[in-house]
């Protein structure tokens, strides 16, 4: 993969949380591939389909939307030349304070406007070391 590809994948995924944190709704194209599916299943939310569904969606969430979006420690998974398969992590500020912990997962394909995202599924860190420890036995380890 080329340089200018890895520099732009990441910019890619970089905008998308300023855009949603700016409510730059209109301009969700300029992240997602018109037919974006963008799975939040993992938390409880809904699996939504298409960029217009996704502007639809944060609407209706309306307050409860994070209040900001923090993407860091983004790196390529498979390279399938015009589809790659990328993972980053995620800090979300939310209305009540807290800060909780994702990973998302994305595919991205090459459009001819550029990189775009064309599945995100987001998977909420509960636990430490990936789960590693069982604390649920009650024992310590």
């Amino acid at each position: 993969m080329e340089t200018q590809d890895r520099l732009d994948i990441a910019e890619v995924i970089a905008r998308q949380s300023h855009i949603i944190d700016r409510g730059e709704l209109d301009t969700l194209d300029a992240v997602f591939t018109p037919d974006a599916v963008y799975d939040m299943s993992a938390a409880g939310l809904p699996v939504i389909e298409g960029v217009d569904a996704l502007r639809a969606g944060a609407i209706r969430l309306g307050a409860e939307n994070p209040i900001a979006h923090h993407v860091t420690n983004v790196f390529v998974v498979r390279d399938g030349g015009d589809e790659v398969e990328v993972d980053s992590k995620g800090f979300m500020l939310t209305g009540d304070g807290h800060m909780r912990s994702v990973t998302h997962h994305d595919v991205l394909r090459r459009t001819a406007a550029g990189w775009r995202i064309a599945r995100r599924t987001i998977v909420p860190q509960r636990s430490p070391l990936g789960g590693l420890l069982d604390t649920s036995a009650g024992g310590s380890q």
